[in-house]
């Protein structure tokens, strides 16, 4: 069925904003993770929205440099796509936030978030990078999405018979930096 990929990545952010939302309202997670995964969200934001902005304007107006084409037709089209591709992916990267954050609990010692610490920020580098990379060869080998080559974006290498490109690592580097300034800077009024 075309679209099912959308679908079930749409479904899925949905469903992390619930589990989240339970965690936190019966308090098996705390006021700061709960605001973590806002932090996450809002940033994801921040290139989620232009990017489906950009999609839709190549679409609908002749934009020359939509950054992804999709695999398989969206079962939605227009404006409605772009709100609920920045939202639910967004929903994604603050879960994915959150899932470096564990690993920087399973791997770092306390005090967390606290004051600037390397091995924090190498580990939310870290693991940004890997499931982006992951995200990336699930989609471009599925039904997903694939980004498209530019002079701003090139080529990382081949896989099924597209490429994984430099733009969305990029993202994935910046990012966690930009999350664990915030969440420092923030960490003392958030908790």
């Amino acid at each position: 069925m075309d679209g099912l990929f959308y679908i079930l990545v749409w479904i899925a952010g949905l469903v992390f904003l619930l589990i989240i939302l339970i965690l936190y309202l019966t308090h098996r997670i705390n006021k700061l993770i709960w605001y973590m995964f806002w932090i996450g969200f809002i940033i994801g934001m921040c290139w989620e929205l232009p990017m489906s902005i950009a999609n839709e304007l190549a679409i609908c107006c002749g934009y020359p440099y939509p950054p992804a084409t999709f695999n398989t037709p969206t079962p939605i089209q227009g404006p409605l796509l772009v709100i609920i591709i920045a939202v639910t992916h967004s929903l994604w990267d603050g879960t994915l936030f959150l899932f470096s954050v564990s690993f920087v609990y399973l791997f770092s010692k306390a005090p967390y978030f606290t004051e600037f610490n390397w091995k924090q920020l190498g580990i939310l580098l870290l693991i940004g990078q890997l499931q982006e990379f992951i995200v990336e060869l699930v989609s471009t080998s599925s039904s997903g999405w694939y980004y498209n080559i530019y002079w701003f974006n090139p080529p990382l290498f081949p896989w099924m018979g597209h490429f994984i490109t430099l733009l969305p690592q990029l993202i994935w580097l910046l990012a966690p930096i930009v999350f664990y300034v915030v969440v420092l800077k923030y960490q003392p009024k958030l908790v």
